[in-house]
């Protein structure tokens, strides 16, 4: 007896991989698109260890799951409000910025009206099954160990990102030096401590030392806060800087040659990696509370800082610190050491079955097509969320590009254009020959290579 056979096996349910599974429960298609995605957790959950109350999304509410793809999807975040009572809560809000926990909630609510997800279902392999044609995907439910098999013609991975530690300090990860994705765990023990360090600049970092900066005067502690960054910088969030997380943007970087890229990556840090405006400025605010009456803030900031050891000796944890600019090193002490280091996306391990037959760049990366495939030899497609950094730029991440790629993926599996790509959204050009043809009195010189001719 033959196997059922899906369209289409998502594995990894973040808000990439949700929002595409939203929008092909509304597919209005002749037969439907026969999907379903697979969790290793045992219910939605979104960066719990973050969720730190009084924090919001970095992008508007519109960048739901479903809205800026399909505006009349009702898995969109109006639609949540509606449904739970609380439109005119959020009419009288009157914030585009949403709390995160409110998002984590929306998020559940769109999992549990969806037939196609499945949770407690952690994939361990996934194969090419020649005989039926058909990628053969096998999962275990963590708690049971139970095995299940599925079939697909196609696969699309949103499996995100992992908390990165650094290999020289990750024999120090404790309960006592712990990345920000466990905070909210491990706050309690924060609190009880005579002495805590940040590490890191981003945005995650930057949350975490508002919000014992906050608690400190109940519970006198010292509060230090180090990153190597030259500075303690904002994230580029003005309306025009914005506009590189775009279809137009991605479309421009994807064209270039991949040396240039990389080049450019290198130098757009802060368009996605600094700290909101807003919470750079609830700092500060916060500082110049604890500082009125002469007093003096038991708190230190030091930009310009490698931490490159961690000794645990006694009751404290010695970093061994380099101020990289003067060359100059020094020892700082701390009782709990909480690493914002950011994340990386490591080539999920249940890949390896496929072997060779995924094409990978000189750099250990996924080759990936225009429209978010992997380059295999294989007949079935394998696309990919959020693992396109290095290809498509910036917005690889961002929430609000999230439905443009998601629409190029369903109108692959449809094969036609079911769902609008949007172009010509912005009112910025960014590639020579969009400016050219819009722009009376401009031309191109003659012999002019294009950029991914180089």
């Amino acid at each position: 007896m033959t196997e059922r056979i899906y369209d289409l096996v998502g594995i990894g349910l973040g808000p990439f991989n949700l929002g595409l599974a939203a929008l092909l429960d509304e597919l209005d298609t002749e037969g439907g698109i026969d999907v379903c995605f697979l969790e290793q957790d045992a219910e939605m959950s979104w960066h719990e260890g973050m969720l730190i109350e009084g924090t919001t999304l970095e992008v508007p509410f519109l960048a739901d799951l479903v809205t800026l793809a399909d505006p009349t999807n009702p898995n969109s975040y109006l639609n949540y409000l509606r449904e739970t009572g609380r439109i005119y809560e959020f009419y009288f809000y009157e914030t585009f910025q949403i709390p995160r926990q409110e998002y984590d909630d929306y998020l559940r609510w769109v999992a549990e009206r969806l037939d196609s997800t499945r949770f407690s279902r952690r994939v361990t392999n996934v194969r090419w099954n020649a005989t039926e044609e058909a990628f053969h995907i096998v999962a275990v439910d963590p708690e049971t160990d139970e095995e299940f098999a599925y079939l697909a013609d196609d696969v699309v991975l949103g499996v995100g990102s992992r908390p990165h530690v650094p290999e020289h300090l990750q024999s120090q990860h404790t309960d006592d030096v712990f990345h920000t994705s466990r905070y909210r765990s491990r706050r309690e023990r924060c609190l009880n401590a005579d002495s805590i360090t940040v590490v890191g600049s981003g945005q995650s970092a930057a949350e975490v030392f508002l919000d014992l900066l906050e608690r400190q005067p109940e519970n006198d502690y010292r509060l230090d806060w180090l990153t190597r960054s030259e500075g303690f910088f904002p994230m580029e969030y003005s309306k025009l800087g914005l506009q590189h997380f775009s279809p137009e943007y991605t479309q421009y970087f994807y064209d270039l040659p991949q040396t240039k890229k990389d080049e450019i990556r290198a130098d757009q840090d802060l368009l996605y990696k600094g700290i909101d405006p807003d919470t750079s400025a609830e700092i500060y605010d916060a500082l110049y509370r604890h500082s009125i009456g002469d007093r003096d803030p038991d708190v230190g900031l030091f930009a310009m800082t490698e931490v490159e050891d961690i000794e645990h000796i006694g009751d404290v944890h010695c970093l061994q610190c380099r101020q990289w600019q003067t060359d100059q090193q020094f020892v700082h002490n701390a009782e709990v050491v909480v690493l914002g280091t950011g994340y990386h996306r490591p080539v999920p391990s249940f890949l390896s079955p496929l072997g060779d037959h995924i094409e990978f760049d000189c750099e250990g990366r996924f080759r990936i097509t225009e429209d978010y495939r992997l380059e295999t030899d294989y007949p079935g497609r394998i696309f990919v969320q959020n693992a396109d950094l290095h290809t498509h730029g910036v917005g690889a991440p961002d929430l609000g590009l999230g439905c443009f790629r998601n629409a190029r993926i369903v109108n692959q599996l449809v094969g036609g254009e079911v769902l609008p790509e949007d172009t010509n959204a912005i009112y910025q050009d960014f590639a020579v020959e969009e400016f050219v043809e819009r722009t009376p009195g401009a031309h191109r010189e003659a012999n002019t290579p294009n950029p991914s001719e180089d």
